[in-house]
């Protein structure tokens, strides 16, 4: 039983043996005894505060029986309220002055995060995405409430969630959340005009974080790329091709929901950038062998040594040599593309001894 509810329980038991006691002492005592009198009688008698009964018992055995009762029970009731009492406002607030630090050390650990804010139905979609793909982050919600609720509901992923309580167009709780050694910002409150305050504080703090905003109407689309946005995505928008797509291709969009709520595999289409010096660049798709060495797919490449920069060759052939700066379109298991991804930076990479 939690604190709040043992606090409860115990304040219950101590009005329902108050009201028994002035409904006893009134009854017994006769018509003498007043309510104001009787509720006096039941709270020196429960308290054990011992001052004189203004109700007299010395006279009438019943109602001395009575007393008697009412101070044996009244006793092991007040000691459970005063003891549920002190454990919510002194261990409660103790632990979670404990906890507070060990989750603010942890999240003082991490780099190359994402930081979430807002855990509203935007967010929490974004964090459950963040955790199946094994990726650090930490959420920023304003209200406590909210994130009482989602761990009641949820529970599992949001029980041990790295989160920081404030608003997150504050500096210094961006600060707190770490969004100088972050990789990435999510801006998913539930007004644009915040988003707009969160993506321009966020860029100012660390210029390299790649950010990405909720963008409710889309004429702050253009005012949130100028505050610092890298993109902006619209739930309407989205909303509405989804629907499109359920209609005009519905075998590809049940694939993609299978692909995206598979337990045993976290299948994902995503991408491998070939830094500066990797040991990837000049090779073709051929010798790099993905599909037998990672069981990846490449489904397009974008390269920047080409005039089409800003397009992808979609069903890249084998023959494509890969340039610096190259991104790779690829979909597998995220543990593969991680290691894919860990061996073109050049980390361990024997595929590439074994080639030579």
């Amino acid at each position: 039983m939690n604190l709040r509810r043992r606090l409860l329980t115990a304040v219950a038991l101590f009005v329902v043996v108050a009201a028994f006691a002035v409904a006893g002492y009134r009854l017994l005592g006769g018509s003498g005894v007043t309510l104001l009198q009787a509720v006096y009688m039941a709270v020196i008698t429960l308290c054990g505060v011992g001052y004189e009964e203004v109700v007299n018992t010395s006279h009438h055995p019943a109602l001395r029986l009575f007393n008697m009762f009412v101070v044996l029970v009244g006793v092991a009731i007040t000691v459970y309220v005063f003891s549920a009492v002190t454990a919510f406002l002194v261990d409660g607030e103790i632990r979670h002055l404990f906890w507070r630090r060990k989750m603010q050390k942890r999240i003082g650990m991490l780099s190359n995060h994402y930081v979430v804010c807002g855990l509203g139905d935007t967010g929490r979609y974004a964090i459950e995405e963040l955790h199946k793909t094994g990726t650090p982050y930490v959420v920023i919600e304003s209200s406590e409430e909210n994130l009482r609720r989602s761990k009641e509901h949820e529970g599992g992923l949001f029980d041990k969630l790295p989160y920081v309580i404030g608003d997150a167009t504050e500096d210094d709780i961006l600060a707190q959340a770490g969004i100088d050694r972050a990789a990435g910002l999510i801006a998913a409150v539930p007004t644009d005009k915040d988003n707009l305050v969160i993506t321009f504080m966020a860029r100012q703090r660390n210029p390299n974080l790649r950010i990405v905003a909720r963008c409710n109407d889309l004429k702050f689309t253009e005012r949130m790329m100028r505050a610092g946005a890298n993109s902006t995505v619209s739930p309407d928008h989205i909303g509405g091709l989804r629907m499109a797509s359920e209609v005009l291709r519905p075998h590809v969009t049940n694939f993609l929901d299978m692909m995206l709520k598979e337990q045993t595999k976290t299948i994902r289409v995503d991408e491998i950038v070939i830094q500066e010096g990797s040991p990837w660049i000049g090779r073709s798709l051929e010798s790099l062998d993905l599909r037998r060495h990672y069981n990846i797919l490449p489904l397009a490449v974008k390269n920047t040594d080409v005039p089409s920069a800003q397009s992808y060759w979609v069903n890249p052939p084998d023959t494509l040599t890969v340039s610096a700066n190259a991104v790779v379109i690829v979909v597998g298991d995220v543990s593969e593309v991680r290691r894919a991804r860990t061996d073109s930076e050049g980390e361990k990479n024997p595929h590439t001894a074994a080639s030579s």
